[in-house]
């Protein structure tokens, strides 16, 4: 099938310099626009590699650090800085802990299995980037856990999201709000720069030996600049008055007056401080907030398993192994999460002969995994077959190897140094000895210990679970 991504041409995405701020929602209507945004968004079927946000969250890092330094020169001259640029001054520190907490904890392999969008702005990244990118739009950066499960479940009563968007949500996050935080940060120095440009002139303007400076032409005519020199001009000696006729004259050819702009950049910048505030604190919350019951609250396949079975009662790595199965099995037999997990449910109901059967598990994790696999249709990878076939094979495979490793290392010295066959009962016991010791250690580096699954037990050991371990 053909890539429905590999025509798409790369969003202009990051070629904006505005913040990623849009009208502020209420919950209801956040909730709206999450059942509206899970209908319009399209996404590619199968695995497909799509744009990767590793290149962009370095330039991020860049920028940010450069503002930093260009903020920090600032303050340290002793100009003044917007309440903006103090808030990046002062957690410049967190949000190096963030870059590096994302870089660590997104691999590329993880990335690529996300599904991708085919329409839109966001055509071939992540559909969780959209959706983290909407959420942060409409709450101006502000993170509340509650209001985002509200969001998320208004998502998925349309189109559901696969256990690995919800786990990878909380670096999705925080990627835009660090895109975020470094828009803010190039307008921050930029008009820093024109505020340094507009004195310029003024000091020209004001300095009485000067020559009188020509006016720029049809240069354009930012906010920043145009305040700084209404700041700097009005009140002044009337020599300067052709200046403020300039300034009126460009402005009014814009359709806005000197009054307006000022009351729109006083605006402006306190809504960037607001902005800032709210990614800085947010990050704060991000890094607090307990996922694992966050991801759980929200995910759709949770839901199905504690609905028809003891899943709920389980402990969290037991229910992660779950998941996990779950996504294997969607993966590699192209259907659902939510379908896989209705299967493993009715798998699990009666009539049985065997009480194990009437747990999902016994099908996803057990003994009747093999049976479950020709139901939904999945072909397992090729990297699997090494397990499969040991545990296929078991203790046949081990008792195997044992022998085989003994015969050669028998076989190979004996060879060597021209002994015969007498010899072989003389080396028997000292080969078995080291084939065990080479088997058990390829054993232990190739497969490793498997988790069991387990109960949690929150309120203790209940009277039909309880027995007696006698040590002898």
């Amino acid at each position: 099938m053909k890539n429905p991504l590999s025509t798409a041409a790369r969003s202009p995405l990051w070629n904006n310099r505005n913040a990623i701020r849009e009208e502020l929602f209420s919950v209801e209507r956040l909730e709206a626009h999450a059942s509206s945004l899970a209908a319009a968004q399209s996404v590619a079927p199968g695995s497909v590699r799509g744009y990767p946000l590793t290149g962009r969250l370095a330039d991020n890092a860049a920028v940010l650090l450069k503002a930093h330094d260009d903020i920090a020169k600032f303050a340290g001259e002793g100009d003044a800085i917007t309440p903006a640029a103090l808030w990046l001054l002062d957690n410049y520190y967190l949000i190096e802990r963030q870059i590096h907490d994302i870089r660590a904890n997104l691999p590329p392999g993880y990335y690529r299995q996300l599904p991708k969008l085919t329409e839109g702005p966001f055509t071939g990244y992540p559909r969780i980037f959209g959706v983290a990118w909407a959420f942060v739009a409409h709450t101006d950066s502000r993170f509340d856990p509650v209001i985002l499960c509200r969001y998320l479940k208004a998502y998925q009563a349309v189109q559901p999201l696969t256990i690995g968007e919800l786990w990878a949500l909380a670096m999705t996050l925080r990627i835009v709000l660090t895109e975020n935080l470094r828009r803010l940060a190039e307008t921050i120095v930029h008009d820093r720069l024109q505020r340094e440009q507009a004195n310029a002139l003024a000091d020209r303007l004001l300095d009485p030996e000067a020559p009188p400076p020509a006016m720029p032409g049809a240069m354009p005519l930012e906010e920043a600049y145009a305040v700084q020199l209404v700041y700097r001009l009005r009140d002044q000696d009337p020599k300067v008055t052709p200046a403020l006729t300039w300034l009126d004259q460009r402005l009014a050819a814009r359709g806005t007056s000197t009054d307006t702009i000022v009351r729109d950049e006083l605006q402006r910048q306190g809504a960037a401080s607001v902005t800032v505030q709210n990614i800085i604190t947010s990050m704060r919350l991000i890094s607090d907030v307990a996922w694992p019951d966050l991801v759980e609250r929200v995910s759709l396949v949770d839901d199905e398993l504690a609905a028809g079975s003891g899943f709920a009662a389980m402990d969290f790595p037991t229910r992660n192994l779950y998941r996990s199965a779950i996504e294997d099995l969607a993966r590699g037999s192209g259907q659902t999460e939510i379908a896989i997990a209705r299967l493993a449910v009715a798998a699990a109901l009666p009539p049985s002969g065997d009480s194990r059967h009437l747990d999902p598990g016994y099908h996803l994790l057990g003994s009747g995994r093999l049976a479950f696999e020709t139901t939904v249709g999945y072909r397992p990878p090729v990297r699997s077959w090494p397990r499969r076939i040991n545990h296929a094979l078991g203790i046949d495979l081990y008792v195997g190897g044992i022998l085989a490793a003994t015969a050669a290392l028998l076989a190979l010295p004996l060879r060597a140094i021209g002994l015969g066959p007498e010899w072989i009962a003389l080396g028997l016991l000292p080969a078995a000895d080291l084939a065990v010791a080479i088997v058990n250690r390829t054993t232990i580096w190739s497969f490793g210990a498997a988790l069991l699954p387990a109960l949690e037990l929150r309120d203790g050991i209940p009277a039909e679970l309880r027995t007696m371990v006698v040590v002898p």
